[in-house]
């Protein structure tokens, strides 16, 4: 999940909206326990799985290799409690991915300029995104 440029979520988006790729498995993978909104975010970009228990890689892996998605324990009560709660949506949640990046890089305190040279994007697309982290607060 958690990768330097951009986090799985992201990359599973960009996998699915590339033409060549998007029938392509899509395993999430973290180290961290499986937190409700992640697990959710991860599914809703087009994972086939989230999973933070080692002991289900291999049964995971090969599930997903068959083009079925693989359901485990921990999924499957997360995805229970989510049905049907009214789950009031986080202040963060209204952003895009790179909204939301650009959010936690200006938070660390880094300058535009420092965020657009780390994002390889120019420094008037990173104001672009502050504007419009900005105008969805309001």
């Amino acid at each position: 999940m958690a990768m330097p440029r951009m986090d799985g979520i992201e990359l599973c988006r960009l996998v699915r909206a590339h033409p060549e790729l998007s029938l392509t498995p899509v395993l999430l993978v973290s180290a961290h326990r499986k937190d409700n909104e992640s697990v959710l975010a991860g599914l809703q970009a087009g994972a086939n799985d989230f999973l933070a228990a080692p002991e289900h890689l291999i049964e995971a892996v090969r599930k997903v290799t068959r083009g079925e998605r693989y359901i485990g324990p921990a999924l499957i009560n997360i995805l229970a409690a989510s049905i049907g709660v009214n789950v009031e949506q986080p202040p963060h949640g209204s952003l895009s991915d790179r909204e939301y990046q650009v959010l936690c890089l200006i938070a660390s305190g880094r300058s535009v300029g420092q965020i657009a040279a780390e994002l390889s994007l120019s420094a008037k697309t990173i104001s672009t995104y502050r504007a419009r982290i900005l105008e969805k607060r309001a």
